[in-house]
């Protein structure tokens, strides 16, 4: 079961932190997770967004870290949106973060190479991070508009 945290021992989680299995099962798991991550903690951000792109992270660690270790999967509420982060055991970068140039345009006969995109085109903000076990690679997304 995920950990939430809050503030000061607050009763509102303003995190969540899980380790998942090193497999393809992984996926439908971290989306779901988020999901009701998001719910429990009423999270101003893009709930489906935040799937789309947790999914990508997690399909990349599972397909591009060698071992049977776990990857961490970690949801946090931010006054502005939320920032997930996925963390595993490679200390290898991912690929390319920046931001998408106009020449990104990804080869439509191709299986991949799309979800790096996808995270940096609909993430505002996105990133890799050294850890003491390997990387987190993580994204942000704002806070939906109110309509």
């Amino acid at each position: 079961m995920p950990e939430p945290s809050g503030p000061d021992g607050d009763a509102t989680p303003s995190a969540w932190r899980i380790a998942l299995p090193h497999s393809t099962a992984a996926v439908p798991i971290a989306r779901a997770l988020v999901r009701t991550a998001l719910a429990d903690i009423d999270a101003p951000a893009d709930s489906d967004t935040a799937e789309l792109l947790t999914a990508e992270l997690v399909a990349n660690a599972v397909e591009h870290t060698v071992g049977e270790a776990p990857i961490e999967l970690v949801v946090e509420l931010l006054a502005s949106g939320c920032q997930v982060e996925v963390h595993d055991g490679s200390p290898l970068p991912p690929g390319d973060l920046s931001a998408p140039g106009a020449d990104d345009h990804p080869d439509p006969w191709q299986e991949h190479g799309r979800g790096l995109l996808l995270i940096r085109t609909l993430s505002s903000a996105c990133g890799h991070r050294p850890t003491a076990h390997g990387k987190a690679v993580w994204f942000t997304l704002p806070s939906r508009r109110s309509s």
